[in-house]
């Protein structure tokens, strides 16, 4: 099985790499499955395409800028469709002011993949109706949601 690790990246202290790393090892050693992390993924297309300045062209290029993020948007479109069996997604206010994660979550739920969402918004009926009928299970943090996966995809005896 391989899950792809949705949440806010251009917003989010080190594009939201910390929570990425501990679910990826808590899914590795509790359920022994493999994961697509955008951020990872990202920084590889970063080395390859030798854009580690992509973020400043926002405003000083924009066209190359565009050129990028779409790279980027594909790569991971194709990973959530093409690739993966389910999604986690941290849905937090750095998500609110992003759009990938939108996408991510819409696109999974169209494609019929499982979509097991944290929700960590102050006030959860902030929650799009949206966003919120695109997961298959809400969660209000991770060790309930590890504790459903476990029922899910644990081993059966």
């Amino acid at each position: 099985m391989i899950a792809y690790l949705s949440g806010a990246m251009e917003n989010a202290e080190n594009e939201g790499s910390k929570w990425r790393a501990n679910i990826t090892n808590w899914l590795k050693d509790n359920l022994k499955h493999s994961i697509i992390d955008p951020v990872i993924e990202t920084a590889k297309l970063v080395e390859k395409t030798e854009s580690q300045n992509y973020r400043s062209w926002k405003t000083s290029n924009p066209n190359k800028f565009k050129d990028f993020v779409r790279k980027a948007i594909d790569n991971d479109l194709n990973s959530v469709v093409n690739k993966t069996d389910y999604l986690i997604c941290l849905w937090n206010n750095e998500v609110l002011t992003g759009g990938g994660t939108h996408g991510e979550v819409t696109m999974a739920y169209y494609h019929n993949k499982p979509v097991y969402l944290i929700n960590q918004l102050d006030m959860p009926n902030q929650l799009s109706g949206w966003i919120m009928s695109c997961a298959t299970e809400i969660f209000k943090d991770f060790e309930l949601m590890q504790k459903r996966l476990l029922e899910i995809y644990g081993e059966k005896s």
